[in-house]
């Protein structure tokens, strides 16, 4: 008879194994899968993790906190970018990770439940020096670590019906701090305080500034602002303060479209821009003014 009992499930996988094995050979690919499971076999360990089992390329572990997890993720990633062992010119050496948190049966040395099976669909979704998680294990973090996941799309994954937000893990010292709204400091005139960025769609109105200083815009519910086109991603692109700048931060397959006040024309796909002035933002397609779904902003004093 199973035991239940809450866990963070991680599972891990080097990225592209096969290509290894036609690049390398049997026996160079084979030790070069075997450094990327003992760093994440270490790092599990190190973590106050279990591996439940290795299958071929990829690590299963459980880590009785979703910090420990993240802990031991970070460190499989850093540890599988410095390693001297994986620096091979011919071919990148890279691993991908999924986790979530949940209830899990636990059976003969191995542990079963649908948080298993949705932390195996967040490595699906991860690509290679990636993180992936759910708004579960996110809800089950410190602080510290929630400042550093950011959510980055809307899925329906493999035998679940509703959709399910995505969360990626900034691991990368950098990355979080690009990440983090940047507060400068005030000066006694107030030349350096954070403005406010409104954005405007079909009545309603939300404002960007150190108070909320991130929202995201796309055609499922879960957003701030929800805009529905055949071109609009569930989760499209978010809008946030980052070292005092507004920055639209696309994530969609489409892009955002950007036209200024003067006439001026951008587009983004998976990459970022400033907003400055005011404007409208299309997303998936041109902005038209007057369209329905057109976004109009103006940033503000």
């Amino acid at each position: 008879m199973g035991n239940e009992i809450e866990l963070a499930i991680l599972f891990a996988d080097v990225v592209g194994s096969t290509k290894l094995y036609e690049l390398l050979g049997d026996v160079r690919a084979r030790d070069t899968v075997g450094i990327c499971i003992d760093v994440m076999r270490a790092a599990t360990e190190q973590n106050h993790g279990t591996v439940i089992k290795t299958m071929g390329d990829e690590v299963m572990a459980t880590f009785p906190t979703s910090d420990d997890a993240l802990n031991a993720a970070a460190q499989m990633q850093k540890c599988i970018t410095l390693h001297p062992g994986l620096k091979i010119p011919e071919q990148s050496v890279a691993i991908r990770i999924g986790c979530n948190y949940g209830p899990v049966v636990m059976e003969n040395r191995d542990v079963f439940g649908s948080a298993v099976h949705t932390a195996n669909r967040m490595t699906s979704q991860a690509k290679a020096g990636q993180i992936m998680t759910t708004a579960t294990m996110v809800e089950n973090l410190s602080a510290e670590w929630r400042a550093s996941v950011r959510q980055i799309d809307i899925a329906t994954l493999k035998g679940r019906s509703s959709e399910v937000a995505l969360f990626e893990v900034l691991w990368q010292t950098e990355d979080v701090t690009s990440m983090v709204p940047a507060i400068a400091n005030v000066s006694r005139d107030g030349a350096n305080k954070i403005k406010r960025l409104r954005l405007r769609y079909q009545g309603q109105e939300v404002v960007v500034d150190e108070a909320r200083a991130n929202i995201t815009m796309g055609r499922a519910e879960e957003n701030d602002l929800v805009i529905k086109g055949n071109l609009i991603s569930r989760l499209h692109a978010r809008v946030e303060v980052n070292r005092s700048k507004f920055m639209l931060v696309d994530q969609s397959t489409n892009g955002t479209f950007v036209l200024g006040k003067e006439g001026e024309e951008a587009f983004v796909r998976r990459d970022s821009m400033q907003l400055r002035g005011e404007g409208l933002i299309g997303l998936g397609k041109a902005p038209d003014s007057n369209s329905s779904q057109v976004v109009r902003y103006t940033c503000e004093e």
